[in-house]
């Protein structure tokens, strides 16, 4: 008769050995044993995620170029960009290292951004949506004519009147944006900014993008309105919302898929939303949301497969993320705005070139530093931390053409935002401006 040694298969066996080892092992010595392993799967998660994590590469000197349309016809050569963010990085760098020269000598503050030219900057990212973008582009400009009106006059060496927006409409006056700090700050010494632009993010589209965006802002009129960037190479929606947000001028800024899903006419409710959480220094974000559509007919006619995977992402997002981020229903939609004061706290920051992008940006806003709270004196009472988020239902429609491979994606998106927590938790990612 078979001993039970015999009869125990491998894995039993080894569970044994181990068990009577452990039996016999003094607890101190186990102790130190689970403390070496602990530390040396630490070393490797942070190793590995120095691999694996997303580097964004730094633009091309083409990149910083855009081209636009001149009021006889012709395409534009190519002319620098606005860069705020470019001016902001020189000055945080020279604060860190000018106290080591003349401590007395003022310094900018990094967190300032350079006044607004325009009142309202979108940012469009297009990779081949040369069949989509112009309904989009033809809902916008209605919008934005009517809401915030343009240059009267073409300009030159392209740039835009700061100052000298009018409606194209004579019974429409232009929104005059504004901040409940504005008083208690320096935006009351000069006036608030009117008109907007469009800047179209060609990240490295095979098809006539770039043209198309062309041809419309010749129809229209918008002569160094519609600035079109191209990316010489791919870079992700994450890559080209990035970089358009790094060269905006506007008082507000927001970003809208070429696709045209959601109702550009609801960037009033966004607005609404902004001012209502703007906080001392002005910084704010609102999110437009379809949360509110779970229920619709638009969302149960989806495939379940699709419905599965948005529901376990939205599990995976919860778990994953901090506290303020978990609870925002709808973390994906492609129409968020940032008052202009907020984006050096998030643009800087970001890594993710991906799908994930939207994620990071929401937690770059809660993690933001203090800011003062004003009493309605001007005095200060208390710091507020973080970037306050508005979520906002707006109008949504599904249109034919995504780019999404929906289980592909999926998965490469619950890694990413795994990543992306483990990168900014261990230290891998930080605020710093190298």
């Amino acid at each position: 008769m078979a001993s039970a040694e015999h009869i125990l298969s491998a894995p039993m066996q080894l569970f044994w050995l181990l068990y009577n080892t452990a039996w016999a092992t003094p607890a101190y010595l186990l102790l130190l044993i689970f403390v070496f392993l602990a530390v040396f799967a630490l070393v490797a998660l942070y190793a590995g995620l120095h691999l694996v994590a997303p580097k964004p590469r730094a633009p091309l000197p083409s990149e910083k170029t855009y081209i636009t349309t001149n009021p006889d016809g012709t395409t534009s050569k190519p002319r620098q960009l606005p860069c705020w963010y470019d001016r902001w990085r020189a000055e945080g760098r020279l604060k860190e290292s000018y106290p080591a020269i003349h401590a007395d000598f003022p310094v900018p503050d990094t967190g300032a951004i350079e006044p607004a030219e325009v009142a309202m900057s979108v940012v469009i990212p297009a990779y081949n949506e040369a069949d989509r973008i112009i309904p989009t582009l033809e809902e916008m400009v209605e919008y934005l004519d009517e809401r915030f009106g343009r240059p009267a006059v073409p300009t030159k060496a392209g740039k835009l009147p700061s100052r000298a927006g009018t409606p194209t409409s004579g019974t429409t006056t232009p929104h005059r944006l504004f901040f409940k700090n504005r008083g208690s700050t320096a935006l009351a010494a000069r006036p608030p900014a009117t008109g907007y632009e469009i800047i179209i993010v060609n990240d490295g589209s095979k098809d006539r993008t770039a043209e198309v965006a062309l041809e419309f802002s010749r129809k229209h009129g918008l002569h160094d309105i519609i600035r079109v960037v191209t990316l010489t190479k791919n870079r992700g929606k994450g890559g080209g919302v990035t970089h358009g947000l790094r060269h905006v001028r506007g008082e507000y800024a927001i970003f809208a898929d070429a696709d045209g899903a959601s109702r550009f006419s609801d960037l009033g409710k966004l607005l609404e939303g902004c001012e209502d959480v703007v906080d001392g220094s002005n910084r704010g974000v609102a999110i437009g949301s379809r949360a509110h559509l779970v229920g619709s007919e638009a969302v149960v006619k989806r495939s379940m497969i699709r419905n599965f995977l948005m529901r376990s992402f939205h599990f995976v997002l919860m778990i994953l993320t901090p506290p303020a981020t978990s609870r925002i229903r709808d973390t994906q939609c492609g129409f968020k705005l940032f008052s202009r004061a907020a984006l050096p706290d998030i643009v800087p920051y970001m890594h993710s070139e991906g799908w994930i992008f939207d994620i990071e940006m929401l937690m770059l806003a809660e993690s933001a530093p203090a800011t003062p709270v004003m009493a309605s004196d001007g005095s200060v009472i208390g710091t507020s931390y973080g970037i306050k988020v508005a979520e906002v239902p707006i109008a949504w429609h599904e249109v034919d053409g995504s780019k999404m491979n929906l289980v592909q994606d999926s998965v490469k998106m619950a890694i990413g935002l795994a990543v992306l927590r483990a990168s900014w938790m261990l230290g891998v990612y930080r605020r710093r401006l190298t």
